[in-house]
């Protein structure tokens, strides 16, 4: 297996972002592992997802379940939409990371990021890391995790209607 390079690991970071900003869930969706996940600390430091609670903590199923609802006709929270926008600082590579390993197709990334998320006249800023943990399946990447990490994670936050 040879590694995936630097270039390639951030584009598909990029490409992540884009795919959330442009809706199209379904091929978000496919990005993830079948035992992927999406997490969201609500502390900081958090070192475990299901002993600690969790903005959220989504397996794929769940991530089916909300992107249903979201597609949804009687969503009323969404209609009218919400949209989205990332601004996500270059990727980094966290060779340091215990999970990285790029000589069996395992690797970890983490971006900075704003994100914007807006419906009607309201619109709501965050900031924060995406961590990254990307395995190579068949030359392609997955996303085994990806964390989410708010500066603010520990504050009375509105709700969150899409996916960072």
């Amino acid at each position: 297996m040879s590694p995936i390079s630097e270039p390639q690991l951030f584009a598909f970071v990029y490409g992540e972002a884009r795919l959330l900003d442009e809706q199209q869930f379904e091929a978000w969706l496919a990005l993830f592992t079948e035992d992927g996940h999406y997490w969201m600390p609500l502390t900081h430091g958090q070192t475990d997802p299901l002993l600690q609670g969790s903005l959220m903590y989504e397996d794929k199923l769940l991530l089916r379940v909300r992107i249903e609802r979201l597609a949804g006709q009687r969503t009323y929270s969404q209609q009218p939409k919400s949209r989205s926008h990332h601004l996500l600082q270059q990727p980094t590579v966290e060779a340091d990371h215990s999970w990285h390993k790029p000589e069996q197709g395992q690797y970890v990334l983490r971006a900075a990021f704003h994100y914007v998320e807006s419906r009607q006249d309201q619109q709501t800023t965050y900031a924060g890391w995406s961590t990254f943990e990307l395995i190579a399946v068949d030359g392609e990447l997955r996303i085994k995790q990806k964390r989410v990490d708010l500066v603010n994670c520990e504050s009375a936050l509105r709700s969150i209607q899409l996916f960072m």
